[in-house]
């Protein structure tokens, strides 16, 4: 990449681009790198924008496949192992104030180029944290390729520790983009004025829609899609929805694949830790390192929205984004990103919505006996019918930063109802950062630990009387992957984990072993998500104390738990129907 004729952007240079990133290029000088095929990885971009906007990014990572492995290494945590680093190895840190200074040195380069005069907003600032911190690692990755190996060191252990996922030696261009597409045409960037009322550019025929034969593959009805920003991970759901005949839904007309009901059925579903809410509980907002992973996530979702051709979005978030005092920057990315307002639900809202995707796969026949002694049948509030139907479930949502309980009835001649709900602060990586910081945790911590979520599910039992369900049912990915250890499974298997009745006996069991493990051995367990590893104990710790509280809230009628794939997210796809 030394000749400047590679790096002259051309018109399809910039179409190439606009597809990549899902919206309009802008104010790109140059191709800091290319694939082996000639399509652009990174855009060298000017440090100011031509609507007057500094921009300190010079270097843009635009190709998705190479975008993705980055976002994936993010949210295993590397940068803060890199930024500690960087505070012990002399050598290193000196390595990389230099990458910070020909990073300036390039910037002002571009700029010359541009035609841009000196930009005093960003005078002395490079980007990605340098140059002594790290908080973007696409940064890092776009500098690396732009200036070539030696240059900076992170942004070079960051392309080697990718190699599994994207190099420098093969194009990885197939299937990243959809060449055949409309060029965007829009700016969505937060730099661009709007224009009132608009809204969803995901979906708009102006914006990527499928083509014809991406139409064709697509079966019919209407397609949806939803989005869950959690405190830990951010998640997609992109589903096709059907009436009961098996074709295109006219509305919904029951629940829990009741009569007449409509079902959701997966054309993409999709998971990213990003941790948003790292930090949050302590310093109140939301951190730029998690900004960033979030953001990046946003970015790749959008282009799966546009590419399965979502008709309609819904992006909801929950506890990190309704407790941090900075939640209007997070509010701004995600419009920009998708084009939709994100909703900070409240969380009776997010409970409800737990409670819907639940039980819309859910039997109610299933639940009948479950753990009732002999003689006896439902609750020890009063007796159930013989199919079920009127049993009450309590639906438990055990996040990164907080905890929905939802009692309610599965199929009532209604469909599901709620009863009773309450989300409440406690969650795997916030109860990880306040309590269990051993590695594996000390026995004080866990002991405080779990005073503290006893403490918790007093406000709980004061809200939801637990002594009134007849079963539970658990989802999320702290109970998911508590489920995949005790099944013993030598890979996650969303399937095989779905509908499994784990007693308490199993559920503590295995909360024990992963709180005495270290990150390690957990890290060496075959189902384990990389971004669950620190926090997985604490939320083992929470699944088993409320459960043993609905054992004693119940008289030890119920002293088990199923466990549920499908969750709020499809909730939030079925609310679209309404």
């Amino acid at each position: 990449m030394n000749q400047d004729l590679d790096r002259t952007p051309t018109p399809q240079d910039l179409d190439t681009i606009s597809l990549q990133l899902g919206r309009p290029a802008r104010d790109v000088v140059e191709i800091g790198a290319r694939c082996v095929c000639g399509n652009p990885l990174v855009a060298t971009t000017a440090p100011r924008l031509s609507n007057g906007i500094p921009f300190p990014t010079t270097f843009y990572l635009t190709h998705p496949v190479l975008t993705a492995a980055v976002s994936r290494l993010e949210a295993a945590g590397v940068m803060a192992e890199m930024t500690e680093r960087l505070q012990q190895d002399r050598e290193l840190a000196a390595h990389y104030r230099a990458a910070h200074e020909a990073y300036l040195t390039e910037r002002d380069r571009v700029g010359a180029v541009a035609g841009t005069d000196g930009v005093p907003e960003i005078r002395g600032i490079s980007a990605g944290g340098m140059p002594d911190r790290v908080k973007c690692l696409h940064v890092l990755v776009g500098h690396s390729l732009a200036a070539g190996p030696g240059v900076n060191p992170l942004g070079d252990e960051a392309l080697e520790a990718i190699r599994q996922d994207w190099t420098t030696d093969r194009c990885w261009c197939a299937g990243a983009w959809d060449p055949e597409a409309p060029v965007p045409s829009r700016d969505l960037s937060r730099h661009v004025r709007r224009l009132a009322g608009e809204r969803n550019p995901v979906m708009t025929e102006t914006e990527a829609p499928p083509t014809a034969a991406r139409r064709q593959a697509t079966p019919a009805g209407r397609v949806v899609g939803a989005i869950d920003c959690g405190t830990n991970s951010i998640r997609l759901l992109v589903a096709r929805v059907e009436g009961p005949d098996g074709g295109a839904a006219g509305g919904v007309t029951g629940g829990a694949g009741g009569v007449g009901a409509v079902r959701l059925v997966d054309l993409h579903r999709e998971m990213r830790v990003v941790r948003l809410g790292e930090g949050v509980d302590a310093t109140g907002q939301l951190s730029e390192a998690a900004l960033e992973r979030t953001f990046a996530a946003a970015e790749d979702y959008a282009r799966t929205l546009r590419r399965l051709g979502a008709e309609s979005v819904r992006f909801v978030a929950t506890s990190a984004s309704r407790d941090a005092r900075n939640a209007e920057v997070f509010t701004a990315g995600i419009r920009e990103r998708l084009g939709v307002e994100p909703e900070v639900i409240s969380g009776d809202e997010e409970a409800a919505l737990s409670f819907a995707g639940a039980a819309s796969v859910l039997d109610p026949g299933a639940l009948t006996g479950v753990d009732a002694p002999a003689g006896t049948e439902g609750s020890p509030e009063g007796p159930a019918a013989a199919d079920g139907s009127d049993r009450t479930v309590l639906v438990v949502d055990l996040g990164g930063g907080s905890t929905e309980f939802v009692l309610g009835t599965l199929d009532g001649p209604e469909g599901p109802q709620v009863t009773q709900a309450i989300s409440v602060p406690m969650g795997c990586v916030r109860f990880t950062e306040r309590h269990l910081h051993g590695d594996p945790p000390t026995p004080e911590e866990i002991a405080a630990a779990t005073a503290d979520i006893d403490a918790v599910l007093d406000e709980v039992e004061a809200a939801v009387p637990l002594g009134q369900a007849a079963a539970v049912v658990g989802v999320a990915g702290t109970i998911t992957t508590v489920t995949a250890a005790a099944l013993g499974l030598t890979e996650y298997d969303a399937a095989a984990i779905h509908g499994t009745r784990l007693d308490l006996a199993t559920t503590t069991r295995i909360s024990g072993q992963l709180l005495a493990a270290s990150r390690t051995e957990r890290a060496a367990l075959p189902y384990m998500h990389p971004g669950r590893v620190d926090v997985i104990g604490a939320g083992a710790l929470i699944w088993s104390t409320l459960l043993r509280r609905v054992e004693r809230a119940t008289g030890g009628a119920v002293a088990s738990a199923i466990t549920s794939e499908h969750d709020i997210l499809d909730g939030i796809a079925l609310s679209q129907l309404a």
